[in-house]
């Protein structure tokens, strides 16, 4: 692993035009409300169906998925089936049965991780990832001598794909990448690396944990092998929720971490082998799926590329907005069209978890201050001696004034420091 620069990431000083924004006392009683901008770490707040699903099934369903034959459980069935399909639509993937649930997105980047890679595989991954990648492949460098190599990125927060080409060696099997930077919310370029990993024979892993729901992603035509992500973020559905997409032949490279009852071909004592059954031992969590249906119906209703139009429109005014601001830095790319509705920021060298409470406390403004589980990508920054940075970061139900309130509440604090 070679060790990231720090300051490489650029951190761009948002003062070039030096006025104070004041806040009114009407500012400050909208300040009052409550503003969630902590969308990068769950959706919030969800679509009204969802909350009714949710509440539908255990009020008045209640039965297991596929463990019995009567009326209720064939619905709970029913549901789960055509949930999956629609996730398959929405993604493009090839069949329903390529989209196997699993329990957030951490269990769908343990699942392809820790289910693929052997004894001295070598594997190529970046600064940008989450604890989600790094951790499990850490664990693996100490129990299976997996090798690593960790590429740095520009100073736009992106990896560049000849730096991908260059790493690879002879033991490469696997290559793992977020698609979006939850700290600088840099958007990666899959396509170029997916194109070097087909030339190459090797297997592409995506965490998707901040693109599925904001970014229009067709796996028909692009060349990612598994991708992972959370039901619970931009799926806009209940926590506990999460997928994994697998193109066809990864499920004979992926072994099964968990084995148990399926409701399918009990008579075995081994896991079977059908997809989605090999990776859904246990009951699935119903409720759960039966919420994250109806989110997926709203997101196909609104349609990902009005929802991302909005995102981008919303991204473009608050970066606009930090350029006001005297001492507010902002790392990564300024191209809202380049990154996804995540923005972190420096205030005035203050300690992020300081300015988080005070956004929270004195304005209602709800963010994540800290590493936001990415320490390589701060490292990388230069940010974590500083302790982090303030992340804000936007959904579908994210309004301007949300984003003004805001603004106004960062120049208020930078003003008074």
């Amino acid at each position: 692993m070679s060790k990231p620069q720090r300051n490489r990431i650029a951190l761009v000083d948002a003062s070039s035009l030096p006025s104070i924004i004041t806040v009114t006392t009407a500012t400050a009683r909208i300040m009052n409300k409550r503003n969630y901008l902590d969308q990068a770490a769950t959706s919030f707040p969800k679509p009204e169906e969802v909350y009714t699903a949710v509440e539908d099934y255990s009020r008045h369903l209640g039965s297991a998925v596929g463990r019995s034959g009567y009326r209720t459980a064939t619905k709970v069935q029913t549901t789960v089936d055509r949930c999956r399909k629609k996730i398959a639509d929405f993604l493009g993937a090839e069949s329903a049965n390529r989209i196997v649930f699993t329990f957030n997105g951490t269990d769908s980047l343990n699942l392809a991780i820790h289910g693929l890679l052997q004894e001295r595989d070598h594997v190529i991954t970046t600064v940008c990832e989450h604890n989600s990648v790094l951790r499990p492949l850490n664990t693996l460098k100490r129990s299976k001598n997996v090798e690593l190599t960790v590429l740095d990125a520009d100073s736009q927060g992106r990896v560049n794909p000849q730096d991908v080409k260059q790493a690879v060696q002879s033991q490469t099997k696997l290559v793992v990448m977020t698609h979006a930077s939850n700290v600088t919310g840099s958007i990666q370029p899959l396509e170029q690396v997916g194109d070097i990993c087909r030339e190459n024979d090797l297997v592409f892993l995506v965490d998707a944990a901040q693109t599925v729901g904001h970014l229009p992603i067709d796996l028909r035509n692009l060349p990612v092998d598994l991708l992972a992500a959370p039901g619970h973020k931009g799926l806009l559905g209940p926590l506990g929720t999460g997928i994994l997409y697998l193109r066809s032949g990864m499920e004979d490279r992926i072994a099964s971490l968990r084995q148990g009852g399926t409701g399918t071909n009990s008579e075995q004592d081994t896991q079977p082998d059908e997809l989605p059954q090999k990776y859904e031992s246990g009951n699935h969590n119903a409720p759960g799926i039966c919420g994250l249906e109806k989110a997926v119906d709203f997101l196909l209703e609104r349609g990902i590329e009005n929802l991302r139009q909005h995102e981008i429109r919303l991204t473009e005014l608050l970066l606009d907005r930090l350029k006001s601001i005297p001492n507010i830095i902002v790392p990564g790319t300024v191209e809202a069209q380049h990154r996804v509705g995540v923005i972190s920021v420096t205030v005035n060298e203050m300690e992020p978890q300081i300015v988080s409470s005070i956004l929270d406390e004195s304005f209602g403004i709800e963010t994540r201050a800290g590493l936001h589980c990415a320490p390589l990508m701060h490292h990388a920054m230069g940010t974590d001696l500083l302790g982090g940075t303030v992340r804000f970061s936007i959904g579908p139900f994210t309004t301007e004034e949300e984003i003004e309130v805001a603004s106004k509440a960062l120049a208020s604090i930078c003003q008074s420091v």
